[in-house]
Order: structure tokens, then C-alpha cells, then sequence
């Protein structure tokens, strides 16, 4: 149990104290301390996951169909790696995500201050977000670069003031007067724990499947494989960030912008869903110390993206390839837990729900092709699993060749989020003032996966206009599947304006 599952339930001792007696209360698993702990699950993300995404889909997604919204929704609530997490093995990292959605969703509509305290509060929930924090920052840089040295100056200050306030708030039990300066270690420790070693269990990144064949403990210190890890993550987000802050830089406003810009949106807002997703993968793959339940990171800006792609893309393809392959990676973790039978039924559920099926991939497509290959190597590997007892000598031949399946996906997914972030860079800052044009790129209904934008609709954000304005609605940046995968759904926010310029025709008029 970590501190922050500690603080959510720690109420229960009203209803049983020697379920949270100190040290003697370890090992306790009664009937009534297990329906009490998965309600608590239940309540909590009902109370801040649910609505976190709720508020994505009628924001990022306010101009579709109630039903494109709908199902977005379902495939996000169904997620099954989040299911098997929280409610088998018992966590609330739901609550950590829904913190972080509701920073993008205020993020998608201008409202930056709000978002930047919602980060900081999931960050205090659970270390972990701290992988979206690269992603998170360049975006706000980003921002401040493109409304210029006058409006960015007051928002970058502005910024610096909420998040340091958030901080302390967070922080004034370990700090004086409340306890003494030294306390301030007790969470540090906690956030970095380089004393656990590299690696623990058989997590499917770098480390863990290079291992098998370079012992990276015997021939590297602690202090020594704390610098490499932290320099091959840097580089592994530094392509996301670098997108961001240049594309913000050459979409730089110029002049004052006008009234209400400055709290709106960005045309870099497109760029944010895959940074996160190219960040969060970077940390899971190269850092140090990682468990394989992180991979939810990776997953949530990733099913996003999914929620907005259509059948038949490689969007569609790559992310429900990861998800599934996620849930296999977890099968060691789960199966210790008896959670064999729940893995089977919600891989089903939700590869049922969202109509996936790798035969309706692009016919021979590199994503077709391994994901044949993937979904053969898992199902054969159960199959030994089943059937064959480990020899003495290798008794984790099974968790290492899960490793060894699932190692190279999530490498090759995120390059894919590398490219795809750079293709999106391209789109955005290539075309110039047209880039962040809105309403008047989009004058005619759209293709909508079949439907099209309805007439109140017609307010979308800079994903949408630069969709419009690439002229690709039939060969999107992912190949076949039509900018909508990029988009998201046209991120909408519905209660505020987006960001646009003056759009001019070849005659100069406006």
C-alpha cells in the first residue's frame, strides 16, 4: 500500500479500525476489507474519472455525433489494462489519469492556470505523472512562444506563480513549520527511488529485455545506470519537445493578439495527445525503475487518439495493438493475482466495443503484418504456458519471452508517436497564418466518419482548421485514414472561441 492509496481510504477506520492499524493491520484481507477497498475504487472514479472523460469527449469532440461521443466514451471507460489495474489488482491510477485529462481539457479551452494546478494535483497523487510533465511544459512554453515576448512573458509569470503555489500546497505537511526541513526526503525518496535498483520485476522495456543478454547490473554502478537511463529518456522526449516549442515559436502571433486570443487555445494543440503519448513511452522504456503497470500512461493520451480514428487507419491500428499488447504485458502481474479469467473477458469486451478486427486493416500494411505477427506470438506463448512446466533451470523463460513479444511494440509505437508528432509539426507550422485559420477553412460540411458537421457545430479549434487547410480529408497523416485521426474529433470547446487568423483569398480579401 503507497501513501497515496493510504490518504484515499484511510476513512475506512471509521468503519473498521484494525483494517488501518499501523503495522499491524498488514496482511489483513478479510471479506469486508476487500469490498471495501474495490468500493472505494468504484466511488473515487466515479467521482474524478468518469467526469474527466466526460468533459474530453464534449470538448475534444463537440462538433461529432452523440454517437461518435458515446463511443469514445465507452472505449475509455473500458480500457481494459485501467480495469485489471484498479479493480484486480487494486489502485487508483484512474484518479492520477483523470487529474491529467482534466489539465487537457482545460488546456483545450484556454483555460491554462486551471490546468496547470490540475497537473500538479495528479502529480501529487501519484508520482508517475511526472512522465507527462515533459509533454505538459513544452506545450505551456510552446503558448507562451507563440502569443509572443509582451503575452507570453505574462503567461509564462503566471504560470511559474500557480504551479510553485500548487507545490507548496501539496508539500506544507513536510516542510517547516509543520516538520522538520529533513522530512522533505520522505516523499522525494518516494517520487525517485534509485535505492530499488533498475528494474525489479520482468517489465517489457529496454533494460529488462536487453538484460538477456547484457547483465546491466554486473557490468554498470547504481549512480552510473541512473545517468544513462536519464539521458536515454531525455532524448527519448526531446523530438516531442522540440516539435512543440518550434512549432509554437514559427506560429508566433504578430503584434498584440486580439482581444480574448491570448486565453484561447493554440494551433500547437494538435501536437499535445501524441507528446504525451511520446513522452510517456520514453520514460517507460529507458527510466529508471519502472513497474509494469506504467504502462497506463502511455495508454490514456493513446486511447484519445483512438477515440478519434477511424476503423480502418493506422491510428486505429497502432493504438488498439499497443492496448492489447499492454494487457498482455501485465499477464505475469495478473496471473499471480488469479485475474485469468477477468484478462480474457474485458480483451474481449472492449476489442468487441470498438469493433476492432486486424483482417479490416490496410490489406498488407506494415501495422496488419505485425500485428498478425504479435497476436500469433502471444496466443502461442499461452499456449506453452499452459501446456509446458518451465525447466528448473529457467524458471522465468515464460515472463522473459512476454518480454521479449512486447518490447519491441512499444518501441516501434513509440517511433510511430515520434513521426506522427513530426508529420503534425510539419502540417501546422508548414502552412503558415492558414495553420491556425478555423471557421473559414471548414465553411462545408465535413467528412465525419460518415456524418456530417452539423450547422451548431460549426465552431471547431485548430486541429480541425489545420485538417481543413492541409486539403488531406482523404489522405490524412497517417496514410488512408483522413485527418480525423489527427484531429481527435475536431477538439471543439464548445465554451470558448479558438484561435484563428484573418483568412485571406488569392486576392488578398479577407
Amino acid at each position: 500500500m503507497n501513501a497515496s492509496h493510504y490518504d484515499v481510504f484511510r476513512s475506512g477506520s471509521w468503519f473498521e479500525p484494525s483494517w488501518f492499524a499501523l503495522d499491524k493491520s498488514r496482511g489483513i484481507e478479510t471479506e469486508g476489507s476487500k469490498v471495501f477497498m474495490r468500493a472505494s475504487v468504484v466511488v473515487i472514479d466515479a467521482m474524478v474519472y468518469v467526469p474527466a472523460i466526460y468533459l474530453f469527449v464534449t470538448t475534444w469532440q463537440a462538433s461529432r455525433s452523440k454517437r461518435t461521443q458515446n463511443l469514445g466514451l465507452l472505449t475509455l471507460l473500458f480500457q481494459p489494462a485501467l480495469l485489471l489495474i484498479d479493480f484486480g489488482h487494486f489502485q487508483y491510477n484512474s484518479v492520477m489519469l483523470g487529474l491529467t485529462l482534466f489539465a487537457v481539457c482545460a488546456f483545450a479551452t484556454g483555460r491554462d492556470l486551471l490546468g496547470a494546478f490540475c497537473f500538479v494535483l495528479s502529480l501529487g497523487f501519484k508520482q508517475m505523472a511526472l512522465y507527462y510533465a515533459p509533454a505538459v511544459g513544452s506545450y505551456l512554453l510552446g503558448k507562451c512562444l507563440f502569443l509572443g515576448p509582451n503575452h507570453g512573458s505574462r503567461l509564462f509569470i503566471r504560470l511559474a506563480v500557480v504551479t510553485t503555489l500548487s507545490f507548496l500546497l501539496l508539500f506544507i505537511p513536510f516542510i517547516p513549520p509543520f516538520a522538520p526541513l529533513s522530512a522533505i526526503t520522505h516523499p522525494l525518496t518516494r517520487i525517485f527511488p534509485f535505492n530499488r535498483g533498475l528494474f525489479e520485476d520482468k517489465v517489457a522495456n529496454f533494460w529488462c529485455a536487453s538484460n538477456v543478454v547484457f547483465k546491466w547490473k554486473q557490468w554498470a554502478s547504481r549512480d552510473a545506470l541512473v545517468k544513462l537511463s536519464a539521458s536515454l529518456t531525455a532524448l527519448g522526449f526531446l523530438p516531442s519537445v522540440g516539435t512543440l516549442l518550434q512549432v509554437g515559436a514559427k506560429l508566433r502571433l504578430k503584434g498584440e493578439p486580439a482581444a480574448g486570443q491570448a486565453d484561447a487555445h493554440t494551433p500547437i494543440l494538435p501536437l499535445l495527445p501524441y507528446a504525451l503519448f511520446t513522452s510517456s513511452m520514453s520514460f517507460f522504456l529507458f527510466s529508471f525503475q519502472v513497474h509494469e503497470k506504467t504502462i497506463l500512461l502511455p495508454l490514456m493520451p493513446l486511447t484519445l487518439l483512438l477515440c478519434g480514428a477511424p476503423l480502418n487507419s493506422a491510428m486505429f491500428g497502432w493504438a488498439t495493438l499497443v492496448n492489447n499488447v499492454a494487457v498482455f504485458s501485465m499477464w505475469p502481474l495478473l496471473k499471480r493475482d488469479g485475474l485469468g479469467l477477468p484478462y480474457v473477458a474485458t480483451l474481449v469486451l472492449w476489442n468487441r466495443l470498438i469493433g476492432y478486427n486486424p483482417i479490416r486493416l490496410p490489406s498488407k500494411s506494415f501495422i496488419q503484418l505485425i500485428s498478425f505477427a504479435v497476436y500469433t506470438a502471444a496466443v502461442t506463448l499461452h499456449i506453452a504456458e499452459w501446456l509446458i512446466t518451465p525447466p528448473q533451470r529457467y524458471p522465468d523463460i515464460f515472463p522473459v519471452l512476454n518480454v521479449l513479444i512486447c518490447t519491441p511494440v512499444f518501441a516501434l509505437a513509440w517511433l510511430w508517436s515520434i513521426k506522427s508528432g513530426v508529420q503534425v509539426g510539419w502540417a501546422l507550422s508548414g502552412l503558415g497564418a492558414s495553420a491556425s485559420a478555423s471557421v473559414g477553412a471548414l465553411r462545408s460540411p465535413l467528412e465525419n466518419g460518415g456524418e456530417p458537421v452539423k450547422p451548431r457545430d460549426r465552431k471547431v479549434s485548430a486541429m480541425s482548421a489545420s485538417a481543413a487547410a492541409t486539403g488531406r480529408e482523404g489522405g490524412s497523416l497517417e496514410g488512408s485514414a483522413g485527418n480525423r485521426a489527427m484531429s481527435l474529433g475536431y477538439a471543439a470547446g464548445r465554451r470558448r472561441a479558438p484561435l484563428s487568423r484573418p483568412r485571406t483569398t488569392e486576392s488578398g480579401a479577407p
